[in-house]
């Protein structure tokens, strides 16, 4: 009907009404594949919000309320393309009156209008003056003469949908000589033959079905190859690389067909090198394609573009981190060229961009059984996901490659699932899960003799322990963890270990142990030319540990050199919030009670940019803390309160008991002594 266009020349009419911004998402409620969930269009947002990856909250409910509190007291318009249901919707909606939204959808969306307030437009097809004016604006240049009662019939031909009349119109324009009465028969066969094909009442739909086979049958045999090949590409938008993996072409030659096509109206450029279909054309494609390509000819190019993207994940992965080696063995098949990235942000750039088509890719591949491409996705992408807090992603394409792996009666692949799973059961805060799937790999590797497996489960299942305060059962975990990572020349898992070690001891009450680790830590760090992102996790522990020993000036130093690297331009929300923190924590030590405050508010501020309720559970704490340091122990006990509060939704039982040990001492220290017992012992 046109809706994206009305929709979007409206939003450029009226963009000038919302100075703050303008936000579109594409929700595909109409593709072949499944829709874009809310989850997904909501990280989309916050992104071009200025959140970065790693800052987005998990869930869908912390994600709409990040969303919402950016939006407040702004003015944004939000157009909000092909709607399925409502559910997709809703989610979107800011709460702020000086935003408007404009949502596109083939249903009427009635809840929208019953409980949000929503005014629906209805619209109704072209007029046939104004479908003869597209045709005859459209061919205008090329086409002269053309008699008005013929554009009439061509317009009813293509049921005055301006998808079909710009088809129909291009291909007219590209044959300037040729009479529109030899076009129209054309059309007319096939429209006939539709109709006989055909046995509900859905004239609409068969009229544009006709189209895209009139033109379909126009294109050179080359050209309608790849168009139906690309209706089997996993994603609803692709590049050009992508493109040539898929049909077997160089990128030349693919270019050339993919330039035909768009200007054919049969595929829409949506960027530099970036094509995607219109979902009734990918649909078309991929009917096509089944049609005409036998099952082991779609198998191949599905395989051919799964190899192209995880071959090009690979290569991404190796710009982002070192100490996970490559899953993949051998190269891709000759015909699969993939790309190569020259540093960390191109690498996260191509990731960004395809993350949707991976996991479509992830489901694609493995309903067709190509199990070994099934597992290596998720092996390969996991640390993508895990910087860029990708979690349900991680989760769907573990559980896939699980499937895969047993199929295959891979032991290995099978260990690299359950350590991915239990990394994202442990981002979600479902420790008892996670600590499952972190044994089962450890037993996998450890059944295998796969050292290197084993030294990352052990390690795993010391940090769960650790979470639980089970300190003891860390300890042997992360020991084992060392001395595997020695046994192996893994200088990078020593630290590791031994950094873990040392947030072990902090916790067991041996400050000067955990110092002595975590120097070591460091030490390696250096020796090694380690990441500095680590460097600075590391020196971080090392100022804790000695902040808690008293040693507060040397403290003092590393966390000077750690905030360094976010003074450099190494920006990590999250490490720049455990700085503050530990800034706070050692003004507190001091006994400067104000600066310490004044430190938690900034602390706050970059835990909100984060979305990260948790880490405000625990700055609420600290800012209990220091304002009991200062005598307003009233005070402190609220927002100690507002910590508990939040570490109950937010956060695992330690926080939850830690932030209640606070607030008991701060409800003694202003005489509530029942509370403060209440408290006590619900810590």
């Amino acid at each position: 009907m046109g809706k994206t266009s009305l929709a979007v020349r409206f939003a450029h009419r009226v963009r000038a009404r919302f100075p703050d911004g303008q936000l579109f998402v594409n929700l595909r409620g109409y593709d072949p594949g499944p829709p874009v969930a809310p989850e997904a269009a909501l990280e989309r947002f916050l992104h071009a919000l200025g959140i970065a990856s790693a800052a987005i909250p998990a869930s869908l409910e912390e994600r709409a309320e990040l969303y919402r509190s950016l939006l407040a007291e702004r003015r944004m318009l939000v157009v909000l393309d092909n709607a399925a249901a409502v559910g997709q919707v809703r989610p979107l909606l800011p709460g702020d009156a000086g935003c408007l939204v404009v949502a596109t959808s083939r249903g009427r969306l009635s809840g929208l209008s019953a409980r949000d307030g929503a005014h629906r437009l209805t619209l109704g097809l072209l007029t046939e003056t104004e479908a003869v004016d597209l045709l005859t604006t459209a061919t205008a240049g090329y086409r002269r003469w053309d008699e008005p009662e013929h554009l009439a019939e061509l317009a009813r031909l293509c049921a005055r949908l301006p998808l079909a009349l710009r088809i129909a119109a291009e291909r007219a324009a590209a044959r300037p000589h040729m009479p529109l009465t030899d076009l129209i028969a054309s059309l007319q066969e096939e429209s006939s033959l539709w109709e006989a094909l055909t046995t509900d009442d859905d004239s609409e739909a068969d009229a544009v079905r006709a189209v895209f086979t009139w033109s379909y049958r126009a294109l050179p045999a080359p050209a309608a190859h790849v168009f139906r090949l690309l209706g089997l590409h996993p994603g609803p938008e692709f590049g050009t690389a992508a493109a040539a993996a898929l049909t077997g072409h160089t990128h030349c030659q693919v270019r050339k067909h993919l330039d035909l096509l768009a200007g054919a109206h049969l595929l829409e450029q949506t960027g530099f090198a970036r094509y995607q279909f219109h979902d009734l054309l990918r649909a078309y494609a991929a009917h096509q394609a089944r049609q005409e390509e036998s099952p082991e000819q779609q198998r191949a190019a599905l395989a051919r573009v799964a190899q192209w993207y995880l071959h090009t994940a690979d290569a991404a992965v190796r710009n982002v981190q070192h100490l996970y080696p490559s899953r993949i063995a051998g190269p891709p098949e000759p015909a699969v060229e993939p790309l190569t990235f020259t540093g960390y942000t191109q690498a996260t750039d191509w990731y960004i961009t395809e993350r949707t088509n991976l996991l479509s890719l992830a489901r694609a591949t493995a309903a067709a059984n190509l199990d070994e491409i099934t597992w290596q996705l998720p092996a390969t992408l996991d640390p993508l996901h895990d910087a860029h807090s990708a979690v349900e992603d991680e989760l769907e394409t573990a559980r896939l490659g699980l499937t895969a792996a047993r199929r295959l009666s891979d032991h290995r692949a099978e260990a690299a699932m359950h350590q991915i799973l239990g990394y994202a059961y442990r981002k979600r805060n479902r420790l008892g899960p996670a600590t499952d799937c972190f044994r089962a790999a450890f037993e996998i590797h450890q059944q295998i003799g796969e050292r290197l497996g084993m030294l990352e489960a052990a390690n795993s299942l010391g940090r769960i322990h650790l979470e639980l305060r089970e300190l003891n059962t860390a300890v042997e975990y992360l020991e084992r963890t060392l001395a595997l990572a020695r046994e192996q020349g893994q200088q990078e898992w020593s630290a590791v270990a031994l950094d873990n070690l040392a947030s072990t001891y902090r916790e067991m009450g041996q400050p000067e142990k955990a110092a002595d680790l975590a120097r070591q830590a460091l030490e390696i760090c250096c020796q090694a030319d380690l990441e500095l992102r680590m460097h600075g996790d590391v020196s971080l522990n090392l100022a804790g540990a000695l902040r808690e020993s008293g040693r507060l000036a040397d403290a003092e130093g590393h966390l000077c050199a750690t905030a360094a690297i976010i003074t450099d331009g190494l920006v990590f929300h999250a490490l720049e919030y455990s700085v503050l923190r530990e800034q706070a924590a050692l003004a507190l030590a001091r006994g400067e009670n104000e600066q310490a405050l004044e430190i938690y508010w900034q602390c706050m501020n970059v835990a909100r940019t984060m979305g990260n309720r948790r880490l405000e559970a625990l700055v609420y704490d600290g800012i209990g803390q220091a304002l009991q340091g200062l005598g307003r122990a009233d005070e402190a006990a609220d927002f100690h309160l507002s910590g508990v509060a939040l570490a109950r939704q937010h956060a695992n039982p330690v926080i939850v008991a830690t932030v209640l040990t606070h607030l008991a001492h701060t409800l003694e220290r202003s005489g509530h002594s029942e509370r403060a017992l209440a408290a006590r012992t619900e810590a």
